[in-house]
């Protein structure tokens, strides 16, 4: 297993990556790394958290499992949260003098899902703010472009506050106690229709094998086409991380996932740094 880069990330990547908010990263994460996620995604279905919704299901049994900050039961999640080189990769691709970890996350569609993503930023619906948030979207499985997480180029840098969906809506068994955010007290304008007319936005996404990877910060839009062919499942691994200006943030609106509980019992409050063994520190520059 890799631990460290397996080649240097270009000053030309850095760029694309504050510019467009997303970069394709290939071949940065080796075959065992691969073997032992799929390893820890198994034990995770198996042994899903409280926190695990099923998001999508048909009447043919195709469906859509989604689990969050799984890592400190799943060994194998802990082990690469941290030895593997993500953490670097966020520190090198935001200049970050530190790394924190966040949270990670599972996606997992089972062969011929239809199940679209609908397109949203991640952090406003977290209990953060901050530019320097990274996240490292990990397919375990072959994806090819149709069916791949789709980005807006630049989308980072949109001051607009938009009504964002509440995807805790996506509970199809009717699971209870799901978290819930409603944006409508505070959006300025509702989410632009991408789907319509994605050449305007500049939509991007690519085929990709597992070892690659692609870094996003979370204010960049993005969705997902999600439709698989029915011998093709997706099996995902996200992991989150905080560089230098994150700050915690309670959003009265709602927050998912909502971890304001275990910040609290932390005594953790809005303002502060992710400084605690909920948010291990994994990296620093030297």
């Amino acid at each position: 297993m890799n631990t460290e880069l397996l080649r240097p990330i270009t000053s030309k990547e850095v760029d694309t990556y504050h510019h467009d908010g997303v970069l394709l990263l290939k071949n940065m994460f080796d075959k065992d790394w691969i073997e032992l996620l799929n390893n820890g995604l198994d034990v995770n279905i198996e042994k899903p958290t409280k926190r695990s919704r099923i998001w999508y299901k048909d009447t043919s049994g195709r469906s859509m499992f989604y689990d969050h900050t799984a890592w400190q039961n799943i060994d194998e999640y802990k082990k690469f949260i941290f030895n593997s080189p993500a953490a670097k990769i966020c520190g090198r691709l935001m200049g970050s003098a530190t790394i924190n970890f966040f949270f990670d996350s599972v996606f997992v569609r089972s062969t011929g899902t239809q199940f679209e993503t609908p397109w949203h930023q991640d952090e406003p619906y977290w209990s953060v703010e901050g530019y320097d948030a990274c996240s490292i979207w990990m397919p375990l499985v072959p994806v090819k472009k149709k069916s791949s997480l789709s980005f807006v180029p630049g989308s980072h840098r949109w001051k607009t506050v938009f009504k964002q969906y509440n995807f805790g809506d996506l509970n199809p068994v009717g699971k209870k106690n799901v978290d819930q955010v409603d944006f409508s007290d505070i959006a300025e304008q509702e989410l632009p229709d991408i789907n319509a007319d994605p050449e305007r936005f500049g939509v991007v996404s690519w085929d990709m094998q597992p070892g690659d990877c692609i870094a996003f910060n979370g204010r960049t839009m993005h969705g997902g086409s999600g439709k698989l062919d029915d011998d093709c499942e997706l099996r995902v691994f996200t992991t989150k991380w905080a560089g230098d200006d994150i700050r915690i943030k309670f959003r009265n609106y709602g927050m998912d996932p909502d971890h304001s509980a275990e910040m609290i019992e932390k005594g953790l409050k809005s303002g502060d740094r992710l400084d605690t063994n909920m948010y291990p520190l994994i990296w620093k520059k030297v």
